[in-house]
């Protein structure tokens, strides 16, 4: 089950600028004395916007707020664990690894590494032995690995923090971890190389995901070892990209017929796999001069299995979205 879910609101709260101070608020000014001089300059965890007075919204943007607000919180979705599991698998194979520093005590030691998930989903490594990360997990494998999406470019795009700790990988299963790695790196020559090691992260105690906005939470590591990748995510991201680069109109189209008078410029799918696709909007609302960029779900009329069945469903759905707002004119 998803622990500490986060969601976050399209649209801020209005608040007063003498209204009560937040639980955050209240808590940092009690441990004022406590704090140490820098940190007083740190800003308490909230999501308070004060203003003069209370923000009125045009009553059409308004509607259409809350017609997107409707329209994400029932979207079909594949669910948090299949999610982070989909996203590990089909990465690029790059992360950055965090080790506790063993030349500098007490430091994070950051690095860029490749990676290759197993069976499990559990993150693969060959290491050189000359390395400062492995100097650091032989000290002390406690870690954690950033892994961003194949597609990352900003704030609205999906990301994992996978904590835990990173160990050698036994002498007998080392030539089954080449094959793993070798899957996701094929021109990695080095895996023969004699002073270089096998690692894996077999200790998997954290899982943290943010799916971009309004999308944050946390998995069990039971939920993600027994998640399984979406198929469809396998080549997924070259549809989106075909869409991107060729038919943007038709998914400006489909977002304007999913949330009737959401009328936006640019539209960039992100993702898709078995149950929709994630859709980068950009629009500027309404009474107002400064573009907003938010991601939504649009979601198919049918579970997909097969790459065929993909392009038949956006096909379907640029026709019925064409037709609509053309009968909405």
């Amino acid at each position: 089950m998803m622990k500490k879910a986060l969601a976050l609101l399209l649209l801020a709260p209005n608040t007063n600028a003498f209204s009560p101070p937040s639980a955050a608020t209240r808590t940092a000014a009690a441990l004022g004395a406590s704090i140490k001089p820098q940190t007083r300059l740190f800003n308490a965890p909230r999501h308070d916007v004060r203003s003069g007075g209370n923000i009125e919204m045009d009553p059409e943007e308004m509607k259409i707020q809350q017609a997107l607000a409707e329209h994400q919180q029932n979207a079909p979705k594949l669910g948090f664990p299949t999610d982070v599991r989909t996203l590990v698998q089909y990465n690029h194979g790059f992360a950055v690894i965090s080790t506790n520093s063993k030349a500098n005590p007490g430091f994070p030691g950051g690095s860029v590494v490749g990676f290759a998930p197993d069976e499990l989903g559990r993150p693969v490594f060959i290491f050189s032995g000359m390395s400062t990360h492995t100097q650091d997990l032989l000290a002390d494998p406690r870690c954690s690995i950033t892994i961003a999406s194949k597609e990352f470019k900003g704030a609205a795009d999906g990301r994992v923090n996978l904590m835990g700790k990173v160990t050698l990988v036994p002498p007998e299963e080392r030539e089954a971890m080449k094959e793993v790695y070798l899957a996701k790196h094929p021109g990695a020559f080095w895996v023969d190389f004699g002073d270089f090691n096998w690692f894996r992260m077999d200790e998997i105690t954290d899982i943290r995901f943010v799916g971009g906005f309004a999308r944050a939470g946390t998995i069990t590591p039971k939920e993600y070892a027994e998640a399984k990748p979406d198929p469809v995510s396998a080549f997924g991201q070259a549809i989106a990209a075909h869409m991107n680069d060729d038919h943007m109109e038709s998914t400006i189209a489909m977002v304007a017929h999913a949330i009737p008078g959401l009328d936006v410029s640019e539209a960039v799918i992100t993702s898709v796999d078995s149950l929709g696709m994630y859709v980068k909007c950009t629009r500027t609302p309404r009474a107002s001069d400064q573009p907003q960029q938010f991601k939504i779900r649009l979601p198919f009329p049918r579970k997909i299995t097969e790459r065929k069945e993909v392009k038949d469903v956006i096909v379907e759905m640029t026709r019925t979205a064409a037709k609509s707002n053309s009968d909405a004119q």
